[in-house]
């Protein structure tokens, strides 16, 4: 362009409101840069670690204290013991380390695990332990499973992980078909109880249908397996420990929501919590409300909505902790009190456990129901990436839920 076409008028007025509109444009971009930059590089105040679920760390359900921990009864063995603030994985972490420290048998192994895994839970252990113990394995689910079957069944502890339970599948036919039935058709000259498969599951609000699923209804529906959720570090630790030692292959379900929102004051010795049982974790006489893992969180959030509305409410909140066996007399005689149940959880409503829990409490305890059985689930389609807190049944859904069988 020549320098006399530039000093026409028209041209030099729409040449000097582009350079004042470019000017501009590039000053709120610096500026957005800048905020982002402020906000994401040293912010004042970290995003919770419990992302879309609220309230973890003021939960009244976690042992913020050395004495709060050690007050349950079934911490009886290391009441007299030290404890140490864990999060979730770590706490997996330390009943991993003290499995292979007590079992010179014992491995585990799995995508990844060797550099610690993608949520850390292995972080160190091949180092402490040696690459021969702890050591990874080909991308492939269905050869882990297998490869845990066989060590399994020379004598040995193996400690499998399947990076996400999404992905658990490819190996369904190892567990249900071969680990499940080993024990059965060979009655009982062969086993597979040191079997262990570790799996983080459910939702964290934005992993989408491969890495949000809570599969723990199409295993229960197996004989021969045990299938166990824990709710915080305490629970995590505990029922690790007795999962890797019990004689039965356990599948052990990890919400991985809870890996770092969930700290508490862990017990440092070596304890295991009770497989099948469940725990009361409040009592109560209008209401019982029965949950697992993180759902638990939600439901005392929940339960605190309903209290507002109706004053005086009285729950009675339990945690299943183990989904196949489960604990039928306990659930049972607090509905035989309430008079009415709630269950929650993150799969789906159409054939989840929450069926099976209501059709139990029908069966024994018809006559003293004074409301339908609630059941607060995910809906039935696969987990929407955008929309993922609000497939999963949160504190409003679960409060009115509750509102409904008080108000029947």
């Amino acid at each position: 362009m020549s320098v006399s076409l530039l000093k026409t008028p028209r041209l030099a007025s729409t040449l000097a409101t582009a350079s004042k509109t470019f000017f501009h444009q590039n000053m709120a971009i610096k500026n957005f840069h800048t905020s982002l930059k402020s906000h994401y590089a040293a912010p004042s105040s970290p995003p919770p670690a419990e992302g879309f679920l609220p309230g973890v760390a003021n939960s009244k359900l976690i042992k913020h204290t050395h004495h709060d921990a050690l007050r349950n009864p079934e911490l009886a063995g290391v009441a007299n013991g030290e404890t140490k603030k864990m999060n979730t994985f770590q706490a997996v972490n330390d009943a991993m380390s003290i499995a292979l420290a007590t079992d010179d048998t014992a491995c585990v192994f799995g995508e990844d695990v060797a550099f610690g895994g993608v949520f850390r839970c292995t972080m160190g252990l091949s180092e402490m332990f040696g690459r021969d113990r702890v050591f990874n394995t080909p991308l492939s689910e269905q050869a882990i499973a297998g490869f845990g079957i066989g060590m399994a069944a020379m004598g040995s502890t193996a400690i499998a992980e399947i990076q996400f339970a999404d992905y658990i599948f490819p190996a369904f036919d190892q567990l249900v078909n071969e680990a499940a039935k080993y024990r059965y058709r060979s009655g009982g000259e062969f086993n597979v109880g040191g079997l262990c498969i570790r799996t983080p599951c459910g939702a964290v609000g934005h992993g989408g249908h491969y890495h949000s699923q809570h599969p723990e209804a199409h295993f229960a529906h197996t004989p021969g397996l045990k299938v166990v959720v824990p709710r915080s570090p305490i629970q995590a630790k505990g029922l690790l420990l007795a999962s890797i030692r019990d004689r039965n292959p356990v599948i052990f379900m990890e919400p991985k929501i809870l890996y770092r929102a969930a700290v508490e004051m862990v017990p440092v010795g070596d304890f295991e919590l009770p497989l099948g049982k469940a725990e009361v974790l409040t009592q109560g006489t209008d209401l019982t409300i029965v949950g697992w893992g993180a759902q638990l969180y939600v439901l005392e959030n929940a339960i605190q909505i309903a209290q507002k509305k109706m004053p005086g409410l009285s729950v009675e909140l339990i945690d299943l902790r183990s989904i196949l066996p489960w604990d039928v007399e306990t659930v049972c005689n607090s509905v035989n009190k309430t008079g009415r149940l709630l269950i929650a959880h993150e799969a789906p409503k159409t054939q989840g456990f929450a069926a099976e829990i209501a059709t139990t409490v029908m069966e024994r305890c018809f006559l003293r129901l004074e409301a339908p059985i609630q059941r607060m689930c995910s809906y039935d389609t696969p987990f929407p990436l955008i929309y993922e807190k609000f497939h999963v049944p949160d504190m409003i859904r679960c409060a009115e839920g509750i509102e409904r069988a008080m108000k029947f």
